[in-house]
C-alpha cells in the first residue's frame, strides 16, 4: 500500500492478487469452514494465486528499476525475504491469512497501557495484562467473561495447581461444547 503512489501499476497488480486471497478467506469465514475444508480450498484456490503473486514479485524485482531504498523496492525485497512465512497459512487450516483479529483484540490494552502505566503498585501492569489476557481468551472461545470469572473465582480456593489446566477458557469451552450435544 505504501508503494502505491510510487509505482501504481506494479502495486495495483500485487494488491489485486492479495485481494483475491482475502476473497477466498472471506468465503471460508462466511461458510464457517472447518480445518479440513480450509486446507483443501486454500490448496485449490489460494496456492495458484500465491504462485502467480510470487512470480510477479520476482519478475518485478529483477526487471523493474526500483532502488533498494524506494518504497516499492523495500516492499518487493521484504515479500521475497519473508515469502515462506507469508504462505504458511495455506498448509494449516488453523492459521489465518493475517493476525488482524489478534491485533484488534489487543488494541484496547495497547491504547490503555500508557494510561495504566502508573496505577497501583509496581506489579499492577503485569496483573492487568493477565486479566486482559483471560478476558480476551474468554471472548475468543465464546464465553461470557463475567460468568467465567465468577465461576473460576468461586472454585479456585479448593483447587490444586494440577487442576488449573481444566479451568482455562479453552478447556471450559471444550467441556461446554461436549455437554451441549448430550443435553439435547
Amino acid at each position: 500500500m505504501e508503494a502505491k503512489d510510487e509505482a501504481p501499476q506494479y502495486a495495483g497488480l500485487i494488491l489485486l492478487q492479495i485481494r483475491h486471497l482475502y476473497a477466498v478467506e472471506a468465503r471460508l469465514r462466511k461458510q464457517r469452514a472447518g480445518l479440513g475444508l480450509c486446507e483443501v480450498v486454500r490448496q485449490q484456490e489460494s496456492v495458484p494465486i500465491l504462485e502467480r503473486l510470487h512470480r510477479m514479485i520476482e519478475v518485478m524485482s529483477r526487471k523493474a528499476r526500483f532502488t533498494p531504498k524506494s518504497a516499492m523496492g523495500q516492499a518487493l525485497t521484504y515479500a521475497l525475504n519473508q515469502w515462506e512465512r507469508l504462505v504458511v497459512y495455506v498448509e494449516d487450516g488453523r492459521l489465518q491469512i493475517d493476525n488482524n483479529r489478534i491485533e484488534n483484540a489487543m488494541r484496547p490494552a495497547a491504547l490503555g497501557r500508557k494510561n495504566w502505566q502508573f496505577i497501583g503498585e509496581a506489579g499492577a501492569g503485569h496483573l492487568t495484562a493477565v486479566c486482559l489476557t483471560i478476558i480476551e481468551n474468554c471472548r475468543r472461545w465464546g464465553l461470557n467473561p463475567f460468568e467465567y470469572l465468577r465461576d473460576l473465582l468461586s472454585r479456585m480456593p479448593t483447587m490444586t495447581n494440577r487442576q488449573i489446566k481444566d479451568v482455562t477458557p479453552a478447556a471450559v469451552a471444550r467441556m461446554l461444547a461436549w455437554q451441549r450435544p448430550q443435553a439435547a
